[in-house]
């Protein structure tokens, strides 16, 4: 219980990372043809428009080894008091952010990068704790 309360603040900080990243992934797994179809409209102006399903497969992978990962850092920091596992969860986090907004600047989708902004302050704000 010690550990719980000394890390309480980075285990809240996994578990919003556990919950965007590893349920969007399944998302994308469970309606891969909803998604795929959504972006490619998306992207159909774009230099990206035939890369979508690639693109998403690598998303959906990545979210959710970041989210497996989250877990990972809060056994760690509750087990052993060990914040590795969560650091890297936390910067795998800000990379897939920042491809995410890579994707919608590239799509003039201003809105959606603008909406990523407090997903990417909440993920930076763990790697500066953790590390």
């Amino acid at each position: 219980m010690e550990n719980l309360y000394a890390n309480i603040t980075e285990i809240l900080i996994l578990l919003f990372i556990l919950i965007t990243f590893l349920q969007s992934g399944i998302d994308k797994a469970g309606d891969w043809k909803g998604n795929i179809g959504w972006l490619k409209d998306h992207f159909s102006q774009t230099i990206l428009a035939g890369q979508v399903p690639l693109m998403v497969g690598i998303i959906m992978i990545i979210e959710i080894i970041t989210g497996i990962g989250a877990i990972l850092g809060i056994i760690w920091l509750l087990g052993y008091n060990d914040p590795t596992m969560a650091l890297y969860t936390c910067i795998l986090a800000a990379v897939t952010l920042l491809m995410l907004l890579f994707g919608q600047r590239i799509a003039k989708d201003y809105a959606g990068a603008f909406t990523l902004t407090g997903y990417f302050i909440v993920v930076i704000f763990g790697v500066y704790l953790m590390s």
